[in-house]
């Protein structure tokens, strides 16, 4: 199962145990919601704090994402994804999409998407990357090279891994490229509908890093591993079918060819989206991201085919046409950016909301249109999702309350933490 960073946890267990788990389910502990990545062990009010007992919650089997563990012998490879249920099904990631799915069906409205998944791959190994202090690590490629079929060529091994990785896994693997900075890549998955998009990015995300690791490599998806770094992002396409597959966004008779419907969905957006700030840039390195010079979007506008905007109206039929959401950063679970995406577009619809005017030209630069703000750093975005009545109506205060006290605790232990950086401008001199 997914734990809110989008790291999957869980065990190996005997055919005779995964039978009855089948039958009867199985329990974790909802402090695994409580983890940071390295398991520092976060407040989660009534599951971390003073009142916490540890229990076990139970988790429900989907067998419908059963799977093959790349690398491992036959009888030891079998793969099967679970989320909480119960009263910590508020708080796991996948059952909130799902929850939200179910919510779009009720709408009479069937959500396809797919993502991108940017990443950066050194020629380190874990050993290695701390013995440096974590600086002058060696990336896969020398030289920023995006789409540099050079590069790709002579990482054709790595390539092939990757796709070789995702047949097993079954994970609709659309493309893979050289991205634009120094061991910078990008890799896609299909778009779909259900839960399979967001359970194949997952298992992309985690199962990349192993294969790193297997190779003597090391993946990092920070927001921004370094100053001169490019920020890392995993985009989101979303477009909407009715009940009977008719594709909604589309309405030839209108400007851009988009409907109603698709302007709504994007007023939403722009509404609804800065509120929950927090789980499309989770961590306090996500909001190294938005420094100027790279390609974060700069506010929450949107414009046709204009990649200077955080809403980018993508496609030119009936069947592509769609929106892509610029704002969340790799480091982003991506259950969690999908279900809040879908949240505020949905909200879009309901309430017939119109966007803003497109932008045109360089969005970056700035314009006498007031832009669509949305909070800089981790203390202003807890704050926003705390006071987020929609976020509170569409996630739940289960939710809301959680994730927030998480996230604050994380920040707090940074507060008192000195960065290398601090050291060498004020250690001799300062």
């Amino acid at each position: 199962m997914s734990d809110t960073n989008g790291l999957l946890r869980g065990q190996k267990v005997s055919r005779k145990s995964f039978e009855g788990i089948l039958h009867a389910g199985m329990g974790m502990s909802p402090v695994t919601l409580a983890l940071d990545p390295t398991d520092e062990i976060l407040n989660l009010p009534g599951v971390s704090d003073d009142s916490a007992d540890f229990h076990d919650s139970p988790l429900a089997v989907d067998t419908d994402t059963v799977r093959s563990i790349p690398w491992e012998v036959p009888g030891h490879d079998l793969l099967v994804l679970s989320n909480y249920t119960g009263e910590t099904a508020a708080m796991c990631p996948r059952a909130m999409l799902s929850g939200l799915i179910d919510k779009a069906d009720s709408m009479g409205l069937s959500l396809k998407y797919g993502l991108e998944l940017e990443y950066t791959l050194f020629e380190e190994t874990s050993e290695s990357i701390a013995a440096k202090g974590f600086c002058d690590l060696t990336p896969a490629t020398v030289h920023a090279s995006h789409d540099l079929v050079i590069y790709q060529t002579a990482q054709s091994e790595w390539y092939t891994a990757v796709a070789d990785m995702c047949d097993a896994l079954k994970i609709d693997l659309a493309k893979m490229h050289e991205e634009i900075g120094p061991g910078f890549m990008e890799a896609c998955t299909g778009a779909g509908g259900g839960l399979e998009p967001a359970d194949q990015t997952i298992l992309l995300k985690n199962f990349m890093r192993a294969l790193a690791m297997r190779q003597n490599k090391t993946i990092t998806y920070m927001a921004r591993w370094s100053e001169q770094a490019d920020s890392q992002s995993a985009h989101i396409h979303v477009s909407l079918k009715g009940e009977d597959g008719t594709p909604l966004f589309w309405d030839e008779t209108k400007p851009d060819n988009m409907s109603d419907t698709f302007r709504y969905f994007i007023g939403g957006m722009q509404t609804y989206i800065g509120q929950m700030m927090l789980l499309f840039a989770p961590t306090v390195n996500s909001y190294r991201r938005f420094a100027p010079g790279t390609f974060a979007p700069p506010a929450l506008t949107w414009g046709i085919e204009n990649r200077t905007t955080c809403f980018r109206v993508v496609g030119h039929d009936a069947g592509s046409l769609r929106v892509e959401n610029r704002l969340p950063g790799s480091d982003a679970n991506p259950y969690l950016t999908v279900a809040a995406t879908l949240a505020a577009g949905l909200a879009g619809i309901a309430q017939k909301i119109e966007p803003d005017e497109a932008v045109s030209g360089n969005g970056y630069v700035p314009s006498e249109q007031e832009p669509r703000h949305y909070p800089r750093t981790i203390v202003h975005a807890i704050a926003a999702l705390r006071e987020s009545s929609f976020a509170r109506e569409w996630l739940g205060d289960a939710f809301v309350d959680g994730f927030s006290a998480t996230r604050e605790a994380q920040e707090v232990a940074f507060q008192h933490m000195v960065p290398d950086t601090e050291l060498r401008r004020f250690f001799e001199l300062g």
